[in-house]
C-alpha cells in the first residue's frame, strides 16, 4: 500500500492543545497506574521490581539449610517440617527498572486529520510511558529517529529516495523527574526531516550495546515494510519486556468521498490527485489498508510484543489506561498477553 497522506500543514493548528502539556495534566491519572513488567531485572540499585539475584527484597526465592547467623524470622517452616532439617527462605532483591523508548519521528508522522497530528500522539505516548515508569529511582532513556536527509523530489518524479538510517539521536537513561522532563522536551523539539527513515536501524540502536533487562517501548506508525524492522524487534524481545505503540490516522484506513483529493507522500514528496468519488477505489484502498494493518499486527505478535494502537481521532489517554488495566487484569488471572 502506498504511504500517501492528505496534504496538511506541519505547523500546529490554531487553538490546538499541546500534547506534552496535556500529558502533564494527565499525570494524576497515570500516576495511579504501573506498566506491567514480567521479566526479572538485573539492575544495581534498590527499586520496586523483582530482581534476578538473592538479596533483601519482598519476593520469596529458594530455600536453603539454616546456618548459624541466619535471621530466624526467615525460617521456612513447611520445608523444615518435611525435611526435619531447619531451612530458611531466601528472598529476591528488588531492583530499579530501566526503560528505553524508540521514538519514530520520520516524515510519515507529520500528518493527521483527527484532533492531533500523528507526531503529537507519539510525543504524548512517550510522555505517558515516562509517567508510568519514572519513580523510585527508575531510569528512562530514548533513541529518536527523525527521517532521512534526502530532499523531496519535484512533482512527476517517480523514483523513491534510497532508504537510509537518517538522523538517529540517543538520549541516555537517567533517573529523576527533572531529567525525564528534559528528555521529553528534547523529543518534542525534534525537527522532522524529509526523506525516508529506517525503523529497523532505530530499533537496533536499543540492541547495541546490549541493555540490562527492563522495558523497551517502540512508538511508530510501523508503515515501513515489516521485513525492515521485524528481526530487530524479535532480537530486542530476548531480554526486554516489549511494548509496541502503533499510531494511526483514520485517513490511513479509509478515504472519504470528497471528490478530487490531492495527496502527498511526506517521505518522498510525490504528489497525486485521487478521485475519491469512485467507490471501487475507496473499497480497494480500505482493503489494502486492512491487509497492511493485519500484516503489522502479525509481525508484532510474532516478535512477542504487547500491541497498543492509538488513533489521532480518539482519546489516547483513555486507550492507554484501558490497555494497562487489561494487561494487569490478564496477569492477575494467570493468563498471558
Amino acid at each position: 500500500m502506498a504511504r500517501a497522506a492528505a496534504v496538511t500543514s506541519t505547523t500546529p493548528r490554531p487553538g490546538e492543545p499541546d500534547p506534552l502539556a496535556a500529558t502533564n495534566r494527565s499525570g494524576a491519572v497515570l500516576s495511579r497506574l504501573q506498566l506491567l513488567v514480567t521479566r526479572k531485572l538485573d539492575g544495581l540499585l534498590q527499586g520496586d521490581y523483582a530482581g534476578l539475584l538473592p538479596g533483601p527484597g519482598s519476593e520469596a526465592g529458594e530455600s536453603r539449610e539454616y546456618r548459624p547467623g541466619d535471621d530466624v524470622r526467615r525460617m521456612d517452616w513447611p520445608v523444615t517440617a518435611r525435611t526435619t532439617t531447619p531451612h530458611v527462605r531466601r528472598t529476591v532483591a528488588d531492583r530499579e527498572l530501566e526503560t528505553w523508548l524508540a521514538v519514530d519521528l520520520s516524515a510519515s508522522l507529520d500528518f493527521g486529520t483527527g484532533q492531533w497530528l500523528k507526531r503529537d500522539v507519539v510525543i504524548a505516548a512517550a510522555a505517558a510511558i515516562t509517567h508510568l515508569t519514572v519513580r523510585g529511582g527508575n531510569r528512562i532513556g530514548a533513541v529518536v529517529g527523525s527521517g532521512g536527509d534526502v530532499p523531496a523530489p519535484r512533482r512527476g518524479r517517480r523514483q523513491p529516495p534510497p532508504v537510509g538510517p537518517g538522523r538517529l539521536v540517543r538520549l541516555p537513561a537517567r533517573s529523576g523527574r527533572k531529567e525525564a522532563q528534559g528528555m521529553l522536551r528534547a523529543i518534542a523539539g525534534t525537527e522532522i526531516r524529509p526523506g525516508r527513515g529506517d525503523l529497523g536501524a532505530l530499533i537496533d540502536m536499543l540492541n547495541r550495546p546490549p541493555r540490562r533487562r527492563g522495558v523497551a517501548v517502540v512508538i511508530s506508525d510501523f508503515l515501513a515494510p515489516p521485513a525492515q524492522w521485524a528481526r530487530p524487534l524479535r532480537k530486542l524481545r530476548v531480554r526486554q519486556d516489549l511494548l509496541a505503540i502503533e499510531v494511526v490516522d483514520p485517513r490511513e484506513l479509509e478515504l472519504p468521498d470528497v471528490g478530487v483529493l490531492p495527496v502527498i507522500d511526506p517521505e518522498t514528496g510525490e504528489l497525486h490527485e485521487v478521485q475519491t468519488a469512485d467507490p471501487g477505489l475507496r473499497h480497494r484502498y480500505a482493503a489494502a489498508a486492512a491487509a497492511q494493518r493485519a500484516e503489522i499486527s502479525a509481525a508484532l505478535r510474532a516478535a512477542g510484543a504487547a500491541h497498543l494502537r492509538l488513533r489521532t481521532d480518539r482519546d489516547w489517554l483513555l486507550d492507554m489506561v484501558r490497555f494497562v488495566a487489561a494487561q494487569r487484569h490478564a496477569r492477575t488471572r494467570g493468563t498471558t498477553r
